[in-house]
């Protein structure tokens, strides 16, 4: 991660070992940093450096260890308190805020040794509710693929495709390169640039092998990228945002509902539901480190809840035993 202007040496070390030793992607690393920056504000306004009615352009640059140093656990659950009541962060928020928390003071303490206590280590996080994720039917997939419409067709219908049978991270697809596609699996670099192969079925195949017939040779900015931008250079995240939300919008579904890792999810759940897929044969598919992050899955289809229930032997069995 470049050096960002304002930032003290003792939060940039830190963002600086997420990034390169352990391996967190660039957008992870700039969410430590939004949310230690805030922690950091707050400290200043606390300690009487800064006022709370300049909070969001309060300078951070002169904090030191030793500030950190009189930071007490009682500190950190009168922060969380703030942030609750007056800059009113949900529990998602709080929730994010309590682990770059945790693992920032861990970072001080066990890897540098500048802080002999940890007052994060028992730091009580907000409860979140389990939701269940947002996805696309079997038959919205299939109008949403019906219904591709724009300059380049070709190109928008491989994305879609890709996303609804591979369920791929929006930064996976715009980060593919041609090498990557070998006719009939393709390499992606996840979260933390992790690698994993993709195995394409038919579909996938055919939509890459159209679009490549008609992807642009002359003038490309970008000569290893598989998806172009109307002017040869790779596709941007943003603007597969925006194909998703016009295609959506052309297929009659609720662009404001789903979006680009919608997309992912509905591919999740598709192949729980109908192939069967093992749910560790499906974290491999979705390059989840955890496989409590995949379980998810396995709650969103009743129908296959209902079906297992319906299955057991004795589910047509009239008991005519007398009961006493």
């Amino acid at each position: 991660m470049q050096n960002i202007e304002g930032v003290p040496p003792i939060l940039m070390d830190f963002l600086v070992y997420m990034e390169v030793i352990l391996g967190k992607s660039e957008r992870t690393t700039k969410e430590y940093y939004y949310d230690l920056r805030t922690f950091f504000r707050y400290l200043q306004c606390k300690n009487g450096r800064a006022s709370f009615d300049d909070f969001d352009s309060v300078s951070i640059s002169d904090i030191t260890i030793e500030d950190l140093k009189k930071v007490s656990r009682n500190d950190l659950y009168e922060y969380m308190y703030y942030i609750s009541s007056t800059r009113k962060n949900a529990q998602n928020a709080r929730a994010r805020k309590v682990s770059s928390l945790r693992s920032y003071f861990k970072y001080l303490t066990a890897k540098t040794g500048l802080l002999a206590d940890n007052p994060a280590k028992e730091l009580d996080a907000p409860k979140i509710p389990g939701l269940l994720p947002k996805y696309l039917t079997l038959d919205e997939s299939k109008r949403l693929l019906e219904n591709v419409e724009s300059q380049y067709p070709e190109r928008d219908y491989a994305i879609l495709t890709l996303f609804l049978n591979c369920g791929l991270r929006l930064s996976e697809l715009v980060g593919i390169n041609l090498r990557d596609y070998d006719g009939e699996k393709l390499r992606v670099f996840g979260k933390g640039s992790k690698e994993r192969i993709i195995f394409l079925n038919e579909a996938c195949q055919t939509a890459l092998n159209q679009y490549l017939l008609v992807r642009p040779h002359e003038g490309v900015k970008d000569k290893n990228a598989m998806f172009l931008s109307r002017n040869h250079s790779r596709l941007s995240g943003k603007m597969v945002q925006v194909i998703v939300k016009r295609s959506l919008e052309k297929a009659g579904l609720d662009s404001t509902r789903y979006s680009a890792h919608k997309l992912r999810h509905t591919a999740a759940t598709l192949m729980y539901r109908y192939g069967n897929v093992d749910i560790r044969a499906l974290q491999e598919v979705l390059g989840h480190e955890q496989l409590s992050t995949t379980q998810i899955y396995t709650h969103v289809d009743n129908e296959r809840i209902r079906a297992a229930t319906a299955s057991n032997p004795l589910a047509g069995e009239k008991n005519t035993t007398e009961i006493k």
